[in-house]
């Protein structure tokens, strides 16, 4: 009697795709990545700052989940990477994030990118990790490029101690809000800040902490790089003729050691003194540098003593 044909399993017969990487005109082969979501820092600007570590994880997943396909995959297709993408973004995490899960849970391999930067550094994917982790799926961090790490290592302050506060709020009533609020730590500063609300936030920033050293870090790693260092009140004074263009990260140096607020009282005394030497614009500047006071604040309170004077003059 003939024996019963096996079914044709057509997956078997599939190509399976190239695992392979290439770095200078050299094709390296990457072998399958162990089960898990792996979390790949990509460059933030310059293609040519990722690690060899990464490159080899990014060709041997099942998956690569990213924020824009088309920028991840300027990424792959440079270093000859055939991946399959899938975007993976705020805006459809909650239909995207189930399938993910369940490629894990039946033993794929995920890597997780941003478009820029190390993953879950003000970018999606920190549900992703935490329900990830809680089915008990593997997770690994790949360490590599970061624009918080980099503009603290070029900006020239302080680093033993620092806050990332990542965007400061669009609307300016809560911006400042959230910067009073941020004037009281005691750490250097981290805040990405977009090209078309850096002016306005400079402003804000030296309102509130004027005699601070600071660095604007434009473009960090690409061709158009820039590092500005001056106080913030200086860099605002700049702020209408700063390049608004690209990406930004603002550094804010802490609060000097022996910085101390005057009282009211004591600031009312100062302000005697200076608005009896200088102009109101000058005696401002002077008494906010002196009193670790917010300028606005200083400000305000200049016009009220001179009004019985001056009649409400402005900064003259």
């Amino acid at each position: 009697m003939r024996a019963k044909a096996a079914p044709i399993n057509t997956e078997s017969r599939r190509e399976p795709r190239s695992r392979n990487f290439t770095v200078g005109g050299h094709v390296l082969a990457a072998s399958r990545a162990a089960p898990g979501l792996h979390l790949v820092a990509t460059p933030i600007g310059n293609l040519g700052d990722i690690t060899l570590r990464a490159l080899e994880t990014l060709a041997g997943v099942d998956l690569i989940a990213c924020e824009d396909t088309r920028i991840t995959r300027r990424l792959t297709e440079r270093y000859g990477i055939a991946a399959e993408l899938t975007p993976y973004h705020e805006h459809n995490a909650a239909t995207a994030r189930p399938k993910i899960l369940e490629r894990l849970a039946q033993g794929g391999s995920v890597a997780l990118v941003s478009d820029a930067g190390t993953p879950l550094i003000s970018d999606p994917g920190f549900k992703l990790v935490r329900e990830a982790s809680a089915a008990g799926c593997v997770v690994v961090a790949l360490p590599g490029p970061s624009s918080v790490l980099t503009a603290l290592s070029v900006a020239a302050l302080p680093t033993d101690r620092f806050f990332f506060e990542g965007f400061l709020p669009a609307k300016e009533t809560a911006r400042r809000a959230r910067i009073a609020e941020l004037a009281r730590i005691d750490a250097t500063l981290v805040i990405f800040e977009s090209g078309n609300r850096v002016q306005e936030a400079l402003r804000d920033l030296a309102d509130a902490m004027g005699t601070r050293e600071a660095a604007i870090c434009r473009e960090m790693t690409k061709l158009h790089e820039e590092v500005s260092r001056a106080s913030l009140a200086e860099l605002a004074e700049q702020a209408d003729r700063l390049e608004t263009r690209g990406e930004f990260v603002l550094v804010i140096g802490p609060p000097a050691a022996d910085a101390q607020v005057l009282s009211a009282d004591a600031l009312d005394d100062l302000l005697r003194v200076q608005l009896g030497h200088h102009s109101v614009k000058d005696a401002v500047a002077h008494a906010v540098e002196l009193s670790g006071r917010p300028r606005r604040e200083v400000y305000a309170r200049a016009l009220e003593l001179v009004r019985p004077a001056k009649g409400g003059h402005g900064e003259d």
